[in-house]
C-alpha cells in the first residue's frame, strides 16, 4: 500500500512538473492537454473507487507541488545576493511551492466533495473549483497570481484577443476546460460528452476568428503622431548597489549615456525600479546641474527611487516612481501599493524578525504600501498625458490596475536582476502582455537587467531590448483604441462566468434525470 501511495504521488508530481514547461519562455502548451487530462482521469477514476475525501487532498497538492517547484525555482535567486540569506535557499525552494500547492490542495478536496458519476458534471465541477482557487490565490494574502496556466498561451497573440473581453482569470477558467476536454472524450458515455468537447473546440476556434478580426481592425486603424516621444531605457547596472556602496554619479551618467538626450523634441525618459538606492527622493537636488546641462527643458525624467515620509511621528519607507523635469523639480510622484512579501516587506513582522526573517531590500527594512494607484497627470508646455504607474510585479494584477481608467499610456518600471539568468524575467515580462491587451492600452516598460519594450493594445511587442542588453524602445507615435470591456467591468465578468458553468452544470443533472 505504502509503495503504491508513494507511486501515485510521484506520478501526480511528475504530471504537474510537466505542465511547467508549458509557460513562458517555453509554451509548450500542447503539453497541458496531456498532463490535465491524466490528473483528471486519475482524480475521477479515484474517486469511483473510494469514498475517503481526505487522500484527495494530497492529489492536488501533489500536482501543485511539481507545478511550482519546476515553475518558480527561480525566486531563491534573490537570495544568493547576501550571505545572511543563503542558509534560506533549501528553506524557500521548498516552502514556497509547498505553500502554493495547498490551494491546488483544496481544489482536489472540494472536488472530491462535489464529485458525480457523471463525467460532464465532474468536467465542469473541475473547472469551476480549479478557476476559482486560482482567482482566491491571486487575491488573499496580497495575492499571488503568477504562472496562472493561462499564460501558456502568451505567444498565441489571436488566441488571446479576448482577454480584453473577458480578463485572465475568464480565460484562464476556460483554458483549464479546455485542456481537459481530451479527458472528457476518453471517459465518454454518450454523445453528450463529444457534444461538449466540440463546443470547446468551437470557442477556442471562434476565439481566434476573434483575434484575426480585432487585430486586422487595429492594423487598419492610423498612427497618430505625437508630439512628443516616449523612451524606455533598459540598463544591466549591477543589483551591488543595493548591498555596498556604488559611485551614485557613475550610475546616473551612464543611464544619461544609454538615454542619449538630444534636447531637441520633448522627450520622456523613462528609467528602470530603484535605479538609484542610496540617494532619497528628497535629495535628489544635488544632481540639479547635471540634469539641466544634459536634458532639454520640455524633457521629463521618470525613475524609480525610495522615498520617505513622515506620519504620526514615525518615518515611513516607499518604493516609488517620481517624475521629475530637466531642473529636477519634483512632477509627479507615485508610491508603491503592490508589495513584495519578503522582498519588500515582512509580513507579521513583529514575530518574523525575532527567527531573522527580513526584507531582501531596502537595507532590510520594510517598505510601507501606498494607499491608492491612480493615473499621474504630466503636463508643460508640449506635453498633457495622464500615465498610469505600475512598479515591478504590481503589473501581474489582473483587474486591479486602477479604478480610474482615464489614462493614456501604462508606464511599468522594474528590477529585473533578482530573478537572475533564470526564466523569471520572461515570466514576468509575459504579464504586461496580458494588461495591454486587457486594458487596450500602450505599455511602455523600463526594466534593469531584464526586458524592456512597447507594447501595444494588441499585447504586440512593437520595439524590445532583449534580455542582457541595453539600449533604449522609444514610442513617437501610437492609435487610439476605445476602453476594452474588460477595462469597464473587470473581474465581475469572472463571477458571471462561474454563474454560467453552475448553470451548465444543473442543467446536465436535469438531463441525467430525464
Amino acid at each position: 500500500m505504502f509503495k503504491k501511495n508513494f507511486l501515485n504521488s510521484l506520478y501526480i508530481i511528475s504530471l504537474g512538473s510537466i505542465s511547467s514547461y508549458s509557460l513562458p519562455p517555453y509554451n509548450y502548451f500542447i503539453i497541458n492537454f496531456i498532463t490535465f487530462s491524466l490528473f483528471f482521469i486519475f482524480i475521477f477514476n479515484k474517486k469511483k473507487r473510494t469514498s475517503n475525501n481526505k487522500s484527495f487532498f494530497k492529489y492536488g497538492w501533489c500536482f501543485g507541488f511539481g507545478y511550482f517547484l519546476f515553475s518558480l525555482y527561480w525566486i531563491v535567486i534573490s537570495l544568493t545576493f547576501d550571505q545572511s540569506f543563503k542558509f534560506l535557499i533549501p528553506v524557500a525552494i521548498i516552502l514556497l511551492p509547498a505553500f502554493l500547492a495547498i490551494f491546488y490542495g483544496l481544489m482536489t478536496y472540494l472536488f472530491s466533495i462535489f464529485y458525480s458519476k457523471n463525467v460532464i458534471i465532474s468536467f465542469f465541477i473541475f473547472s469551476i473549483l480549479f478557476g476559482i482557487i486560482e482567482f482566491v490565490r491571486g487575491s488573499i494574502l496580497t495575492g499571488f497570481p503568477w504562472n496562472l496556466i493561462a499564460f501558456s498561451f502568451s505567444n498565441s497573440i489571436y488566441f488571446i484577443q479576448i482577454l480584453s473581453i473577458i480578463g485572465t482569470y475568464s480565460f484562464n477558467l476556460i483554458c483549464i476546460s479546455l485542456f481537459t476536454v481530451p479527458a472528457l472524450f476518453i471517459l465518454r458515455n454518450s454523445r453528450k460528452e463529444i457534444m461538449v468537447c466540440f463546443f470547446f473546440i468551437l470557442m477556442s476556434a471562434g476565439f481566434l476568428i476573434f483575434g484575426q478580426i480585432k487585430n486586422d481592425n487595429f492594423n487598419y486603424l492610423e498612427s497618430v503622431k505625437n508630439s512628443y516621444t516616449i523612451k524606455a531605457i533598459s540598463s544591466n547596472i549591477s543589483l551591488d548597489r543595493f548591498y555596498s556602496k556604488q559611485d551614485e554619479l557613475k550610475i546616473i551618467n551612464e543611464l544619461i549615456e544609454l538615454s542619449a538626450p538630444t534636447k531637441i523634441e520633448p522627450t520622456i525618459f523613462v528609467w528602470p525600479e530603484g535605479i538609484i538606492p542610496d540617494s532619497y527622493l528628497r535629495d535628489m537636488s544635488v544632481y540639479k546641474n547635471l540634469f539641466l546641462n544634459n536634458f532639454g527643458e520640455d524633457d521629463l525624467i521618470i525613475m524609480g527611487l525610495n522615498s520617505m515620509e513622515t506620519k504620526n511621528n514615525k518615518d515611513l519607507f516607499y518604493n516609488s516612481m517620481a517624475i521629475f523635469n530637466n531642473k529636477l523639480d519634483l512632477i509627479a510622484k507615485y508610491n508603491k501599493v503592490n508589495l513584495v512579501p519578503f522582498g519588500e516587506f515582512t509580513p507579521f513582522e513583529s514575530i518574523l524578525s525575532l527567527i531573522g526573517l527580513k526584507t531582501v531590500t531596502n537595507n532590510y527594512q520594510s517598505f510601507s504600501s501606498g494607499e491608492n494607484r491612480i493615473p499621474l497627470n504630466i503636463k508643460n508646455n508640449k506635453i498633457d498625458l495622464n500615465l498610469l504607474p505600475l512598479i515591478c510585479y504590481e503589473i501581474i494584477y489582473s483587474g486591479k490596475l486602477s479604478r480610474n481608467n482615464n489614462f493614456d499610456y501604462i508606464i511599468n518600471i522594474s528590477e529585473d536582476g533578482w530573478f537572475g539568468n533564470s526564466v523569471g524575467p520572461k515570466q514576468h515580462f509575459s504579464h504586461s502582455i496580458f494588461r495591454s491587451i486587457e486594458s487596450g492600452k500602450y505599455i511602455i516598460r523600463s526594466a534593469n537587467n531584464g526586458i524592456s519594450a512597447i507594447i501595444n493594445p494588441m499585447g504586440v511587442i512593437e520595439k524590445k531590448v532583449e534580455f542582457g542588453s541595453t539600449g533604449y524602445v522609444e514610442l513617437s507615435e501610437s492609435k487610439l483604441v476605445k476602453s476594452t470591456p474588460f477595462m469597464l467591468y473587470g473581474n465581475k465578468i469572472f463571477f458571471i462566468l462561474i454563474l454560467i458553468y453552475i448553470f451548465l452544470i444543473f442543467s446536465f443533472i436535469r438531463l441525467k434525470r430525464v
